[in-house]
């Protein structure tokens, strides 16, 4: 009998080299045309509609949707714990020991720019100041989409997903709270997390006694 293997590797590596390559895109062109001019470029007024929508859509980057997602790896892919475990803190350490203290309260968009006037908000929205390099929220939603690529073998996951994961991302700009080079440097968090938890679960299954 031919054993299905653990992970869809296509998929994965697909979505990978997708996330690695706008990553270094946006991380590039930060310091080819200046972090603050890149950021104006993006966090523009699409209108009431798009507020309301990016105001909501940037929720599914925050910590909360793990929550979600550890569910969903309890019902179907209990073996795989280990991983989703090593993925969230992993996650997490990278970003916030890369806000704290290798990159330390770098400053926010509504900070870091003087002109209040030339940064579109959205009413109602919290604006944050500090903390600024790496973006968490796009941390998360990018390691979700690789895992999600890692263990759905049909190959619609890889551009849906990845839609995902680019309007969260882009939703920290046009709500003004991160630049360009933040969301960048969330993208590269995630496919270490990824990678580093992959590494995780592997050792994890070696320490199994075998049947």
């Amino acid at each position: 009998m031919v054993t299905k293997p653990a992970f869809s590797n296509r998929n994965f590596i697909a979505a990978c080299i997708a996330t690695l390559a706008v990553g270094l895109y946006l991380i590039v062109d930060s310091f080819i045309v200046g972090r603050n001019e890149f950021f104006l470029l993006l966090n523009t007024d699409l209108g009431k509609t798009a507020d309301s929508f990016f105001s909501f859509w940037t929720n599914l980057g925050d910590g909360v949707i793990w929550i979600v997602v550890a569910a969903v790896f309890y019902y179907f892919r209990k073996n795989k714990m280990p991983l989703l475990v090593a993925a969230i803190l992993v996650s997490t350490l990278i970003t916030q020991l890369t806000k704290n203290y290798v990159f330390p309260a770098v400053p926010r968009p509504t900070a870091a720019i003087q002109d209040m006037l030339l940064i579109h908000t959205v009413p109602g929205v919290e604006l944050h100041t500090a903390y600024s390099f790496p973006s968490g929220h796009t941390a998360t939603a990018f390691t979700i989409y690789l895992l999600a690529c890692l263990f759905i073998r049909r190959t619609w996951v890889v551009p849906v997903g990845f839609v995902y994961a680019n309007l969260v991302g882009y939703s920290r700009i046009y709500l003004a709270q991160h630049f360009p080079l933040d969301v960048g440097g969330g993208m590269v968090t995630a496919l270490i997390t990824i990678l580093i938890s992959l590494y995780i679960q592997q050792q994890w299954e070696k320490r199994k006694p075998q049947v």
